[in-house]
Formats: C-alpha cells, structure tokens, sequence
C-alpha cells in the first residue's frame, strides 16, 4: 500500500474556533461528489511554503477527442500501440498534421479535427487503417488494423470555468484535464521507459543485486487548484531488470555463482526465477537482429535432455537443434531453457535482456531497504533534483506542447503557497506532578510520566525464547526481564512480576504445540490454577518471519493472549529507551490507555455528553500478478470517549474490490462495544460517527453510495435510527501522491531539524480543490527524507464542521499512536486499520495448506476456501489493541 486508508470525524455543534475566511465563489448550479467549499481555514500561525508545482498554460482552441480500436489486436502492450501509432502518423501526414497525441490505449487527441473519410451509424466520423511494423533486424512485416473515430470535442473553457467555479466536476472536465496530461506525457514516453505518469532514465542509477537496477525517474500531472491549472513535478523511483546475457541475470536473482549452478537449482528456485523472469523481453543472439520475444516459463530440464520431434530429422534434443540448424555448440548444454510466447524454447545462453525494462512486480522483501535508501532524499536534494528534471521534460522544446498551445512556466521556479502551523493538542499522561505535555514539533518524551490509564497483567507472564542458548543464554534473558520489570514499572503498568516462567523452544519445531506445553508448564510450575498466562514475551532469532506469524495466530486467535515479540539482537544490548517503547505497545495490548489529548484542545473528540466514534478503514490488495488471491479489509474504532483506545475487525473479499463489502457486520460489532460502554456511562448518546477510506477519487461517489449505506444500516441495527440516528463525517485520507512542501525560508520557526515544514503545517488553498472541501496536512516531523503530508477529501459532512474543525481534528488524532512518542503522518485510526490488515495472514492457521506469501503468484485459490480458512480473533483479545 499502502494502502487506502482513512479516519473520520463527529456530530452536533462544535465549540472549538470557528474563524474561517470566505470561501470560493461557486454558482448554485453547480455540482459537487464530495463536500462544497465554502470557507477556508484561518486557525494557526500563517506562513509561506514551496511546492513542487507550477502553473500551466491551457490551450484557447478546441481539442478532439478520437477512439482508438485495433480489432485483431485488443490487448497489446503500450509500447507496442504508441510505436504502432507513431508510424500510423508518420505515413499519413496529410491527415496527422499537426501530429496527435495518444495515450497508449485508446485516446488520441489532436489540436484540429482529422479528416476522416467514413461516417458511421452513429453520425461519428472514423477511417480505418493498415500499419505495418518491422522488427529490429528482421525484414518481415507486420500489419495492424486500426481504427480511428471522432467522439467528441473538447472546449477549453470548460475548464476556466471549473475553475473559477462555474462548471461542475463532471466527466466533461475529467476528459479535458485527461487530454493535458495526454499531451504533457507524449514527448517523454516516446524517448523513455514509463509506468504510469512517471518515467525513468538512465542518468542516475544504483544495481542493488538480485539482478534489479534502480533508475531515477520523474511523476508528471497535471491537475486543478484554486483558480489555476498546475503541473505537479517530482522524483520517482523505477526498478528495472538488468541488462545483458540472461544467464548472468539468473545468477544475479538466485545468488548463485558459477552458471552450472543453474543445471542443478530446485524446483523451488526455478519456480521464483520463473516468477521473476515471467514477462521479460529478450532478444537472441543465435539469428542476426534483436527480435524480441517475451519469456513464459523457465524449463525443468536441461537443453540436452529436453527431446522434441521436428518434421526432416525425428526426434533430437534442443542442444542438438540448435548445433545441427544455427551451427550452435551450446557451452552449458545442462542449463535449462526459456519458453517464450511462440512455444519455442531457446537456451539460457542465447538470450540477452535488452536495457530499460521495468520490473512490474513486487521487490522482494531483502531489497525494500536499497529502494528506500535509493528513493529518499532530504528536502533540499529533491527540491533540486525536482529542477533537474525540468531539463529532462523539455517542455520548451516540445512539438506537442507547442502545436496544443500549451506552456509550463518553469522560470519562477517552484510555486511559493500561503500556510499555516497548527498548534499541537495538549497530551495528558496519569498519575504523576506533571501529567501534561505540549509536543514539540511533533515530538515529545515521557521522562516522569505514567500511562493515563495504565493496563493490568491478571495472571502472571512467561518469556519463550526461540533463539539457540549459545546465542541467548540465561544471563541475558534474566537482563531483559529485569529491564521488561523495570520499564513497566517507570510507566505504571501492572502485574509483570519478578519471577516470569522462562523456556527455551525450538523455531524449528511445531511453534503452537510448544506456546501450549509453555502455557501448561506456566499452569504448573508457577501455580497458575486454570487461568493461561496474562502475557507471553517471545525472544526471536532473525529472519524468524514464519515464526512470528505462528505465534500471533495462537495468541490473537487461539489463546486469547497479549504477546509481545522481541528479536534477540536488540532487546539483547536495548537500553532503557527501548523497552520504555516496549511498554508503549504492552500497556495497549493489556487494555491501557498511554494517553489522551487534553479536552480543551479538541471538543468535538471530548465531549462526554456528545461522544465520537471515529472509524479508520483499509483495504490491502495481492502482489500483482497474484490471481485468484483475497483482497483483506479492516476497520477500526474507538470504544473510549477520549478516543484513544480501540478496536479492529478484518475480513476477507474477493480480490482487488475496493469497496468494503462487509463494511456493515463490521460497523455493527464495534459499534456495539461503543453503545454499551455509553450507555452504562451516559444513559443513550446519539453517536458522532466518521467513516473513511483511502479511494482513489474516481471512487469517491461509490463511497458515499455503498459504503454510508452500510454505515448508516450498522447504526439502525444498534438501535441509532431514527431521532437517534448520528450525523456522519466521512473523510477520505490519501497518501499516494506527489504533493510536497518545502520551507521558503532558512528561518528555523519554519522548518524542523531535517529541513522539512513543521508538523501541523496545513495548507488548503492555491492548490487544493477549485470546488469541494479538501486540504493537505504534514503532521508528522521529518526523520531522513522529504515529508509527505496527507490528503484530506471531505466528502460528506452532515455536522458542519468548519475547516479549522476538522484540521484541529484531523491533527489531534496524528498524536494518539499508541507506539510512539511522536506525532504519525495520518490519524491513528487510520493508522490502525493499515496495521490490521497488514496482518491478516495472522488469520490462518501457519500449519494449514493456503499460501499466504504475498510474493508468491502461482497459486489460484477460491475465495470460499480464504473465506472458510479465516479465524477471527478470539473474544479476549478482541476488546483489546492486539495489533499495536
């Protein structure tokens, strides 16, 4: 994901500052999916910030819009359409004049109406078309059909007057801001590899091993903000195969050293270099050319041993084949072959990977740390490398911009945006002098502090340690129990006695036989009665992946067991600040609060005759490629009236589906737990409620037609109906952009220690939405790279909130997460709903017969057979943070 994911907001009046400036001028005819603007924010210390966006020029003249269809060929790749197009035009300049823009699928645009010979049906002007295309070294053509037909036109001042307010955000005005984009991509993904809306050069490159190369790339699109259309410009990061001899590639991905290692690989490896390789463009260097071929399997035997029938000589090996035809004695005659899309099979040897191919896969797990270190750069770097890239898109010197009229203006630089730096909640801690505290800069510590609601260990605790005795020994692990005492202790946590059950268990070994003889022996030896221990510690070896998932599932799902893992080479040297961010996680999972923001600060989150619930919700989806596997939801919320201590539900849908289908049982079972608690406390409260989700914004509408309803029939199932029934706020929460702000200034009241904007910088006007109620929020503080703050959609706002409201709102809940000290970049429920479904495989039995590697793409399971398998958590640990 990353995810979609959100947090939302409450209900009835709010008391906190009000102060708004007059919004936007939008005329009453026009509509909007998500809430009109009608104010923007004035709350905070207002300031000045860079962002990598700058203005461009539309075009005057009309755009047409053209259908591309290519009837014998409806799936080819884009590459092989933008070429196809390229000469379509190239040996029609009569009619291609100026030249047309296409987007590899089926738009094309052009600045004038193309002069079509046909008419049909419909009224709609269209010309077929015969193309021939040679491949690199050879002689033989191929001919594509294509057809060309007029849909519509495209008038530019739809968009001025979207802009300022007096054309609603219809598909009219989608189709128009697709076409600039169209236009503004067509130079670069003619000269280079791309993905999407970025593309990727050579001039900057990193080989992290495994046979991946890293290449700089650049993100592009345009898109609307206040009264102006602007270009977002950014860095991005492609991994690309490894050019050269594919044998060499091989290797590289499997760690092998020498190539007869190849003959001799498992089918387990040859299985994940099929996995890697699935989809690559070779080219082969036993016939004259580069024709390329797109490689399907990796064989299980080698050249020599693989026979076949051929038409004049019976049957002979592939090694023979190509001694006998191409004159060709193989070197590794044992070393298996390539399948490519024809059937054929071809030695290893013989094939070679032309540069510049993307890896449309998921980067294995060992290399996500290169990626990131390759991806991150501090401000100031990007900034510059945001202008170095300037010289790469050329827009001056583009053909296509030119002819569309269109221009970016470069020369000022990145564009200078008013801001503001919210004042941070006060947090209240429990039990001591000094029981609040004022983040600074989004940071603060807990020196002198103890939990505002410290939890309780009832019935003892046991430490398992899964690491070799020679490598944990008895001394050490009496250390980190002391430590484990002493940290719970500082923080006010309950119950973790001096003398815990401690046992050695084999990682190798069954994990959930040896977690319940560890619980017995507990029952046994310390004199536990019926009751299984109130805490299981596990000590880990590295790279103990499969063994941590094993003993979540027996605790959250079997047992009903706080557990807490820690690995063996940090809690083995941790100091006192380690296990104090230990005890941030346990007092949680044991039913503690760690802290809450202080009322005053934030109303609509604490007002006890007015409780909020707020919803954070996720969607994980498979590893591309991976059919036939489930997409995992979750959804999270509060249960406390200081909204710091919550709850999770996970469920399984069919892959790939956005919307969360079981959003209303979901809804329903937490919001249960919510009304009881309440209803002790307060008699019958009508609920705030906020319901969110990380969409895309062409989603935007299906949300409010498919999920509130389920919001909003959870609420009627609980008896919220009616009279009772809560006003909702839903907001959406995305971080899946390329928005980024820098400080404008040296001065230090403007920037954090890492040169990033302050957290609690918002900034809701000059880019943000020319009609309906958005805003960016950086509410975190910068760690190593350049800070990405999120992005808040407002699409239904039944308590009329005002935009400081929600911007208060939205930046207190950044400061409740439960495992740290510092503000996090989204809300914490948000957060939550990202974590649970993060560990969804924890849902399935470890020993049971479904593949849960999220890189393992071979496998087509029935849903029904995920669905069957899923174990919900169990009722103990279901009323707690187990996933914190």
């Amino acid at each position: 994901m990353p995810p979609r994911s959100q947090a939302g907001g409450p209900r009835l009046a709010f008391t906190g500052p009000q102060g708004s400036s007059a919004g936007p001028q939008i005329r009453s005819h026009v509509t909007t999916i998500g809430v009109r603007r009608t104010a923007w924010g004035t709350a905070g210390r207002g300031t000045n910030v860079n962002t990598n966006h700058f203005e461009v020029k539309i075009p005057q003249g009309v755009i047409h819009h053209y259908d591309i269809i290519a009837p014998a060929e409806k799936n080819l790749p884009a590459r092989l359409n933008l070429e196809i197009i390229k000469q379509l035009q190239n040996s029609n300049t009569q009619i291609f004049q100026p030249k047309a823009v296409y987007d590899g699928r089926k738009n094309m645009f052009a600045i004038r109406a193309l002069p079509l010979q046909g008419t049909d049906a419909k009224g709609q002007q269209y010309e077929d078309f015969k193309v021939g295309l040679t491949s690199p070294g050879s002689t033989n053509v191929k001919e594509y059909k294509v057809r060309v037909t007029k849909v519509a036109e495209i008038n530019p001042e739809l968009l001025h007057g979207f802009l300022q307010g007096r054309q609603s955000h219809d598909s009219a005005v989608l189709t128009a801001i697709t076409a600039l984009n169209v236009v503004i991509r067509m130079e670069p993904i003619s000269k280079y590899p791309f993905n999407v809306r970025s593309f990727f050069t050579d001039r900057e490159q990193k080989d992290i091993g495994g046979g991946i190369v890293l290449w700089r790339g650049y993100f592009q699109s345009i898109r609307p903000g206040g009264n102006r259309m602007w270009i977002n410009i950014d860095i991005s990061t492609g991994t690309m195969y490894k050019e050269g001899p594919l044998i060499s590639l091989c290797l590289s991905h499997l760690g092998y050293s020498q190539p007869e290692n190849l003959a001799s690989m498992g089918d387990r490896d040859r299985v994940r270099l099929q996995r890697f390789l699935s989809g690559v463009r070779i080219y082969t260097i036993h016939t004259p050319g580069q024709t390329l071929r797109v490689v399907k399997k990796i064989s299980a035997q080698g050249a020599s041993q693989i026979t076949f029938n051929t038409r004049d000589q019976g049957s002979m090996t592939v090694a023979n084949y190509f001694r006998n035809t191409y004159r060709r004695n193989l070197q590794y005659p044992l070393l298996p072959c390539v399948e490519v899309g024809s059937g054929a099979l071809i030695p290893l040897e013989l094939c070679v990977l032309p540069p510049g191919q993307i890896m449309r896969k998921q980067v294995p797990p060992e290399k996500t740390r290169d990626v990131l270190q390759f991806s991150t750069q501090k401000p100031g770097d990007r900034l510059a490398s945001i202008r170095s890239g300037l010289s790469v898109f050329e827009y001056d010197r583009s053909e296509y911009l030119r002819s569309f009229g269109m221009s970016v203006n470069t020369a000022a630089g990145p564009q200078n945006i008013p801001a503001r730096v919210l004042q941070p909640p006060t947090l209240v801690y429990g039990g001591t002098k000094q029981k609040t505290v004022r983040p600074d800069n989004g940071v603060w510590n807990m020196r002198d502090k103890k939990f505002y609601a410290p939890g309780n260990v009832h019935a003892g605790w046991i430490m398992i340690i899964f690491e070799r005795q020679g490598r944990f020994n008895q001394g050490q692990a009496q250390s980190v129990i002391e430590s484990i005492i002493n940290a719970a202790r500082d923080v006010g946590i309950r119950g973790v006695n001096d003398s815990p059950y401690v046992t050695y268990c084999n990682p190798q070994a069954p994990i959930r036989q040896q977690l319940m003889s560890a619980g017995m022996e507990f029952k046994t030896k310390l004199g536990g009665g019926t009751q299984f221990p109130g805490l299981m510690v596990a000590v880990l070896p590295e790279m103990a992946t499969d063994v941590y998932t094993a003993i979540k599932h027996f605790g959250d799902c079997v047992a009903g067991v706080p557990t807490q893992c820690l690995k063996a080479s940090k809690c083995g040297r941790g100091n006192a600040q380690y296990f104090a961010n230990v005890c941030l996680k346990l007092n949680v999972k044991l039913g503690g609060i760690n802290c809450i923001p202080l009322s005053q600060d934030v109303p609509a989150l604490t007002d006890p005759t007015n409780p909020a619930l707020i919803f954070g919700a996720d969607v994980i989806h498979p590893a591309p490629g991976a059919d036939g596997r489930p997409s995992f939801t979750a959804l999270v919320g509060n249960v406390d009236p200081e909204n710091s201590k919550y709850v999770a539900r996970c469920a399984v849908q069919e892959s790939r589906v956005e919307i969360i289908q079981d959003l209303k049982p979901m809804a329903q079972s937490i919001l249960s737990m919510f009304s009881s608690y309440h209803a002790r406390v307060h008699g019958r409260p009508t609920l705030p409620l906020a319901g969110s989700d990380g969409v895309s914004e062409g989603q935007f509408k299906t949300v409010l037609d498919e999920e509130v309803p389920q919001l909003r029939a959870a609420c009627a199932e609980v008896g919220l109906a009616g009279p009772s029934a809560p006003k909702l706020t839903v907001i959406i929460v995305g971080k899946r952009h390329h928005v980024r702000f820098f400080p404008s200034s040296t001065n230090r009241q403007d920037m954090d220690n890492s040169g990033n904007c302050r957290a609690g910088t918002v900034v809701d006007r000059e880019i943000s939405h020319p009609l309906e109620s958005d805003y960016y929020l950086q509410s975190h503080a910068g760690l190593l790279g350049t800070s990405r703050p999120a992005h808040y959609n407002v699409l239904l706002d039944e308590n009329n909130f005002s935009p400081d409201a929600l911007q208060q709102l939205s930046f207190a809940l950044c400061h409740v997460y439960a495992r740290s000290t510092r503000s996090v970049s989204i809300p914490a429920p948000v957060y939550y709903a990202d974590i649970v479904c993060s560990r969804a495989k924890n849902h399935f039995d470890p020993q049971g017969s479904l593949e849960l590697d999220p890189n393992n793409t071979d496998q087509t399971v029935d849903i029904l057979a995920y669905k069957k398998a899923f174990k919900p958590v169990h009722q103990n640990t279901s009323v707690t943070m187990y996933f914190s």
